[in-house]
């Protein structure tokens, strides 16, 4: 059975096919957020620590980090940023974190200083990523995402993009990388946009998990992208995804009708051993009058695919955001 392990100092998370479904929290991401940009470029980290503690109260099983603040000289401004963003989040939360950043030197930088064993957030299938970041996931022994585009963008043709993972998969084992450490991204398209975007992923996924065994995620609220209520068909997409064989997911924690949704389909799928995640959360649950749905106040994790007390050695797929 195929198990990514990934690790804080102090917690240690399996991503699997009978693990929990792994909820990667989004919110710390500069992009498309203004304020939260100009609030970092001025060392301000307060939006940063209210984020890292809420997703983590509403169930994140770990949490992405990006400090993507500027296009301007990234190379530059890029990896002290990252750095700090990583030692804030890690000195308040005990979950584990993805290294998210497209600049390599980001990347190298936050592993530098990460503790336990983080994801990194990511390799496309082109040759100058390949050859930038594959090194460094066999130097820190580190798992990564593996997004499924290469030099000519990302196709419209599910075969070209398994082709792509194919190809990431084996580049990775040249470098001595098992699959196991490979978390497959096989590109969610928008529904608005294509018709059978949920239909491509499903079979995506089926191809993923039996051909290159591999585990995989998704940036989760592209499928709702131009859409009104999009947490409604988010909501919808989660237990469809990972009854397809998905294993974790960049998105936001702090929608309960999404987080409902990853607790219900932990259940349904037997990952949720005798409902314990689900009692806890809901057992106090009532609906508010009128028959509205009240949100319920939670502190359970959404995963419970974590051991205390994880590994001391150190063994991105951007989402959309709203």
């Amino acid at each position: 059975m195929t198990r990514t392990i990934v690790a804080s100092a102090t917690r240690e998370i399996i991503i699997g096919f009978d693990q929990p479904f792994c909820v990667i929290g989004e919110r710390i991401n500069p992009t498309g957020r203004k304020k939260l940009a100009a609030e970092m470029i001025e060392g301000n980290f307060e939006t940063v620590i209210k984020d890292a503690l809420e997703q983590v109260a509403a169930g994140a099983t770990m949490l992405d980090v990006n400090a993507g603040v500027t296009s301007v000289n990234p190379n530059e401004t890029e990896p002290g940023l990252l750095v700090k963003t990583l030692e804030i989040v890690q000195g308040l939360v005990d979950v584990p974190l993805s290294i998210d950043s497209s600049v390599t030197a980001a990347i190298e930088a936050g592993l530098k200083v990460a503790k336990g064993r983080p994801l990194v957030n990511s390799v496309t299938g082109e040759e100058e990523k390949l050859e930038a970041i594959l090194p460094l996931v066999k130097k820190y022994d580190v798992p990564v995402v593996a997004i499924s585009n290469d030099e000519t963008g990302i196709s419209m043709d599910p075969d070209v993009r398994f082709a792509v993972a194919k190809k990431i998969v084996e580049r990775a084992m040249d470098h001595g990388i098992k699959p196991h450490d490979i978390v497959v991204d096989p590109l969610v398209m928008p529904i608005g946009a294509l018709g059978d975007a949920g239909r491509q992923v499903f079979a995506l996924l089926h191809r993923l998990r039996n051909e290159l065994k591999v585990n995989t995620t998704c940036g989760l609220s592209n499928i709702s992208f131009g859409l009104p209520h999009r947490h409604g068909i988010n909501a919808g997409f989660i237990p469809m995804v990972i009854g397809a064989g998905m294993t974790s997911a960049i998105m936001n924690p702090c929608r309960p009708q999404e987080m409902e949704a990853v607790r219900a389909a932990n259940v349904l799928n037997g990952t949720d051993a005798n409902c314990t995640n689900w009692i806890m959360t809901y057992r106090d649950y009532k609906p508010a009058e009128g028959g509205a749905v009240a949100a319920a106040a939670t502190t359970a994790p959404a995963a419970g695919g974590g051991r205390r007390g994880g590994r001391a050695a150190r063994t991105g797929a951007g989402a959309s955001r709203e």
